[in-house]
């Protein structure tokens, strides 16, 4: 998948991710640190799609945030596009962080 398409505005039927499978992993390093707060899935609707459905639509999801060496995964989410809905959902992300000081005893 090109990247440029993840980004785009455009939800026309001809701007959509080919697909090879049923499944997609799209790994993303942006020029900047962030803390994102949200994933926005923005599908073609019913009344555009050639086609009259949205049975293509992704459903269920899992977003990863990884550290800078991509080896360690925080889940930020799991999540369910709903076909029925508006085709464009937004998505917060549950991002915690536990910090554990020290333990009684320990210097």
């Amino acid at each position: 998948i090109a990247l440029a398409l993840c980004f785009q505005p455009d939800a026309s039927p001809e701007y959509c991710w080919p697909l090879q499978g049923s499944r997609i992993e799209l790994l993303m390093q942006l020029p900047a640190h962030i803390r994102p707060t949200a994933v926005t899935v923005q599908h073609t609707s019913k009344i555009a799609s050639p086609l009259g459905t949205v049975s293509n639509a992704p459903r269920d999801f899992t977003v990863f945030g990884l550290d800078e060496e991509g080896k360690d995964e925080t889940l930020l989410g799991t999540f369910t596009y709903a076909m029925q809905k508006e085709p464009t959902q937004t998505f917060p992300l549950q991002v915690q962080r536990m910090r554990v000081g020290k333990r009684p005893g320990q210097k």
